[in-house]
């Protein structure tokens, strides 16, 4: 008989699947991504009970107050944390909170005796296109998450993922329409680098194929679609949130440009990591 295995997902949109399309049938919202492709490889070995709970748009604080008790209560044997990405577009970024919350999770999920899965970011500012005067700013919030996920690791260990290692993250075929989400690609080479990971632990299974298979296929009238129904409007709430804390921004920087070039110094700011940049301020 096949041994019992608890997996539990928590996280944000990249866990839930999007990006990575399936019909009804494969996958009840429409969405596989990296966390099922991983419990499908588990399942041709264990008896896998997965427990999806990531929340398209999550943050940390989202995590804590509408995954944690549900995950926790599904006793895993293995639990993925993978969240943060959100939290660096809001202006309400706290890191002190951030970790606060990824830390209280990790402690929560170890503590179940679950083997933990996390992952450190790449720069998302790069995948994006973004100007230096955005970009900078982003990259900075990423590492100060990084660092975050860096003491889980040292306190908690598991096993994680570097996405800044992956020769493809640079790649357009590993992103989605969006450039934010994973494509069917993008997900199957991070499920895969999990798996290689369980199984020098000693887990074994079959491996995640990264030869897309079972997805929907993509055409320009649904890239346009996804496009209009979700991309737009994503970027239109970050523009509300994140507008005036990059117009200052941009504004400091030009400023900081101007002095040093009359006085010979560095030119350019960065917003210091760990500093609080609040809706009002």
């Amino acid at each position: 008989m096949a041994r019992y295995l608890r997996f539990a997902s928590l996280g944000d949109s990249t866990t839930y699947g999007i990006g990575d399309p399936v019909s009804a049938q494969v996958s009840p919202s429409g969405w596989r991504g990296w966390a099922r492709l991983l419990s499908g490889s588990l399942a041709s070995a264990y008896d896998v009970s997965f427990c999806n709970l990531a929340v398209s748009g999550a943050t940390s604080r989202c995590v804590v107050e509408g995954q944690l008790a549900d995950a926790v209560a599904h006793r895993p044997d293995i639990a993925s944390l993978v969240v943060g990405v959100n939290d660096t577009m809001r202006s309400t970024w706290d890191v002190a909170r951030i970790r606060a919350d990824l830390m209280g999770a990790a402690e929560a999920l170890h503590g179940t005796g679950a083997l933990l899965l996390t992952a450190r970011f790449h720069d998302h500012g790069r995948v994006f296109g973004l100007p230096g005067v955005l970009r900078r700013p982003l990259a900075a919030r990423i590492e100060a998450v990084n660092g975050v996920y860096d003491e889980v690791h040292a306190t908690y260990g598991g096993l994680r993922v570097d996405l800044a290692t992956f020769p493809q993250v640079l790649d357009r075929s590993f992103w989605s329409v969006d450039r934010l989400h994973p494509s069917e690609l993008g997900h199957r080479l991070f499920a895969r680098h999990f798996a290689d990971l369980l199984a020098a632990e000693g887990f074994e299974f079959e491996p995640v194929s990264v030869v897309p298979e079972g997805g929907v296929t993509s055409s320009w009238r649904t890239d346009v679609r996804w496009m209009v129904a979700e991309g737009a409007p994503w970027v239109g709430r970050r523009a509300r949130d994140l507008g005036p804390w990059a117009v200052r921004l941009a504004w400091t920087e030009a400023r900081g440009a101007r002095e040093g070039a009359r006085g010979g110094g560095r030119a350019g700011v960065r917003e210091p990591v760990g500093v609080r940049v609040g809706a009002g301020q």
